[in-house]
């Protein structure tokens, strides 16, 4: 019965998001509230109940996802972004264009959000594509892949960052084995992949697209652009942090060293709000001070951050507040005691109810998090890393994107294609990202 309640909830929120248009922070308010009462929560404790899962997300969340959204604000409007693509550009010349274009959208992913970095790079790369005669999708699908592989699986990301705090993961750990799934991920998902889509749908490679949606660009001439190490060091610089501090954790289990001066101070640089307040306080002066903008341009940088993110913290916010009635009404200790004895994984078991909500919401974010409410009651009888189950919920949030995600909407329109292309190209590129995603996830864990 509680899966039913829950299967009627998500469909309740489709009718409001997708026919009644209504906004998605509100839709899952409103779900959550009918939920709690369906799933007999006391009357007097859904309110609390709901103010906890969003409160609980956000303290967690919001912390990291604005200060990278400013970071990556900061990089975008000094140019560091550009100079990071058309230097690679350059260097791999034609032949090896894609690798470019992979390494430059991973690079810039890491600090751009989804939607950001793609709005940055599509007019770079519609530019190459005139420039070298080359289609205009053969570079799109490379860049989309690396893009979205970040999003699934690297903090300081808004899913993977915001299911580790569900989960109580290690986030420099989710970090670092987020590496190990995404580099072959998106050798996978993006040059490889390009070749099948060509003999899929080989028409959709004759598109010219358009990007006249994006209104005009910010452009800059390579000289007026920060210099090409101080760019790639400023994006990696929270990742390179958040590495050293679990790195150092990892050696200091594994010889039993004893905690000193110095091991606390590298261990608390490494945790990720310190290390993402320490790399945007670096951005400040290298894309802003350095090159002589006056502080207060830079911070109206980091203020417009702050207002294009809003929305996106409410409804993350409110995808805590579904997961925690999900947990109140008892819904996880259900799926718990269905499962208890299974032989299924609980990382398999994440990634299917990741990618089930997934098709079924559009929302990755929201997948993730509802799946969190599902699966954390699950962990306390396993000894499995958590920070895998955060991957795997990652990689099952991104399967099978479709017309109810706002994703497919934007990958048809900028490179011109039919339903029947983007289901080709897009939808499919997603599902590869997800199913390789597991695959990783799984063989990581017979190491770990």
């Amino acid at each position: 019965m509680p899966l039913v309640i829950v299967a009627a909830g998500i469909i309740v929120l489709l009718i409001l998001i997708m026919g009644l248009k209504l906004n998605t922070f509100v839709s899952l308010i409103i779900v959550s509230f009918g939920v709690a009462l369906v799933l007999g929560v006391p009357v007097e404790n859904i309110v609390k109940t709901i103010e906890t899962g969003l409160g609980g997300t956000l303290g967690h969340l919001a912390l990291i996802f604005g200060l990278g959204a400013m970071l990556g604000k900061l990089l975008a409007d000094a140019g560091g972004a550009q100079r990071i693509a058309m230097t690679l550009v350059n260097r791999f010349g034609e032949k090896n264009i894609q690798w470019a274009i992979v390494i430059a959208s991973f690079i810039i992913g890491i600090a751009l959000f989804f939607e950001v970095g793609l709005v940055l790079l599509i007019p770079i790369v519609f530019a190459i594509s005139r420039e070298l005669k080359v289609s205009v999708l053969y570079l799109g699908i490379p860049m989309a892949a690396a893009l979205s592989v970040t999003h699934g699986f690297l903090p300081p990301h808004p899913g993977p960052t915001a299911i580790a705090g569900e989960y109580g993961a290690n986030l420099g750990e989710v970090l670092l084995y987020g590496f190990i799934v995404a580099v072959p991920t998106v050798i996978i998902a993006g040059p490889v992949f390009t070749k099948i889509a060509k003999k899929l749908v080989p028409a959709s490679f004759t598109k010219t697209g358009s990007i006249a949606s994006l209104g005009e660009q910010k452009h800059f001439k390579l000289e007026e652009t920060p210099a090409f190490g101080i760019s790639v060091f400023t994006a990696l610089l929270p990742v390179i942090l958040m590495s050293i501090g679990t790195i150092v954790n990892l050696i200091q289990k594994t010889t039993g060293a004893a905690d000193n001066g110095f091991l606390i101070a590298v261990k608390f640089i490494g945790d990720a709000s310190p290390a993402m307040l320490i790399s945007l306080l670096f951005a400040v002066y290298t894309m802003g001070l350095a090159r002589k903008i006056p502080i207060n341009t830079v911070m109206e940088s980091c203020t417009a951050a702050i207002m294009q993110i809003g929305m996106m913290l409410l409804i993350i916010g409110g995808g805590g507040a579904f997961k925690q009635v999900l947990i109140d009404g008892g819904v996880g200790d259900y799926v718990a005691k269905l499962f208890h004895g299974s032989a299924l994984s609980p990382i398999l078991l994440a990634w299917l109810i990741a990618a089930i909500l997934r098709v079924s919401l559009g929302s990755a974010t929201v997948a993730a998090l509802t799946t969190a409410g599902l699966v954390i009651p699950l962990l306390g009888h396993t000894d499995v890393n958590l920070a895998l189950v955060v991957l795997a919920t990652g990689a099952g949030s991104l399967i099978a994107s479709h017309v109810n995600d706002a994703g497919f909407w934007m990958f048809k329109e900028y490179f011109g294609l039919s339903m029947k292309e983007t289901f080709a190209t897009w939808t499919l590129l997603e599902t590869i990202i997800s199913v390789c995603g597991l695959v990783f996830t799984l063989l990581l864990s017979m190491v770990v």
